[in-house]
């Protein structure tokens, strides 16, 4: 735990304020929880004009474009191989969720039409021929939390009690999750927590039903539908501050990172629905060595004796131990 500060009793204060213009003292459904801490425009985490990613202490995390132009250079690489050199030069490349100073081919010689970030919140406005990427974009968005009580499920929620955010269990399920009610678990004991990536599946949908054609590739961290119902009876919901993982959820609205896994099983069936073929789910380790290996041996050939930074920083991409295992990467074709 951080110990509190005047400014951080000053954000909480600011944040409790504009949940309750929105909300009142809810209760209301996780998601819209997290959409406020994560995009609202003024107290939202994902819009306060800080650094989030990179190795620097006054960050939160790390991802896999932390490691300089290497990421980048693998990329570009992989999507070359899997459209062909004549079709990749045909695309443009769109990145979709980028830090605003950030951009995956940031500095990177590809062999694109083109290339352009767009930030998170953002049209994409997604048409021709194009090459859609992200990194660690679906695991960002809200998702709803479930507990198994009594052989039942229900949803839980958040609402100000006493002037401190509190988890609430909902009187019933919100329309997104009453949606999907059938497709719940019976057999779960009780006690099993649910995290539902709902909106990931549902923005997944939407960057697919966008009239354009090429490369899907996503980047990210998630599982199968079977693994998050019967594999993590905890859930998979954290929290992220100071490269810390926190317990606490509620904790410092708007100034750390909420994230659960995808499910996987939901993006690829958006896909498929939108026409998209060859649709493959690998490790992240496997893709770039299946599908950038020639880009990885010339950036291993080309260091120098002794440390090598760029040779570092592909290690950390591939090991298992480290981002090869931890993410996975999902990618489909529309012709």
């Amino acid at each position: 735990m951080f110990p509190p500060t005047a400014n951080d009793a000053d954000a909480d204060a600011s944040f409790l304020a504009g949940f309750r213009m929105d909300h009142g003292d809810g209760p209301v459904s996780f998601a819209q929880f997290m959409a406020l801490a994560l995009y609202h425009p003024e107290l939202g985490y994902y819009r306060r004009a800080r650094q989030r990613v990179g190795f620097s202490p006054a960050a939160d995390f790390y991802t896999a474009t932390s490691t300089g132009t290497v990421f980048g250079e693998l990329v570009a690489a992989a999507a070359e191989k899997l459209l062909r050199p004549t079709a990749a030069r045909a695309c443009e490349f769109v990145e979709i969720g980028a830090e605003p100073d950030g951009g995956v081919l940031n500095g990177v010689a590809h062999p694109f039409r083109s290339a352009r970030t767009c930030h998170l919140g953002a049209e994409p406005a997604l048409a021709g021929e194009c090459v859609v990427f992200s990194n660690e974009l679906f695991d960002a968005q809200p998702f709803h939390r479930l507990i198994r009580r009594d052989g039942v499920w229900r949803e839980l929620g958040v609402a100000i009690d006493a002037e401190r955010l509190v988890e609430r269990e909902l009187a019933g399920f919100s329309p997104p999750v009453a949606a999907v009610a059938e497709i719940l678990p019976t057999s779960a004991p009780d006690g099993y927590r649910l995290d539902l990536p709902l909106a990931a599946a549902e923005l997944c949908a939407q960057l697919a039903r966008a009239p354009w054609r090429g490369l899907f590739l996503a980047f990210d961290y998630g599982k199968t539908w079977d693994a998050l119902t019967t594999d993590t009876p905890a859930g998979t919901a954290r929290a992220y501050r100071s490269h810390r993982q926190e317990r606490d959820l509620l904790a410092a609205p708007g100034r750390q990172d909420l994230t659960c896994h995808v499910c996987w099983d939901w993006l690829e069936q958006a896909l498929a629905r939108a026409g998209f073929a060859s649709i493959h789910l690998e490790s992240q380790e496997a893709f770039l060595i299946r599908h950038a290996g020639a880009a990885a041996e010339r950036i291993t050939r080309d260091a120098r004796p002794g440390p090598a930074p760029r040779r570092s920083r592909l290690h950390e991409l591939l090991h298992p131990a480290l981002l090869g295992q931890r993410f996975q990467v999902l990618h489909a074709v529309r012709e």
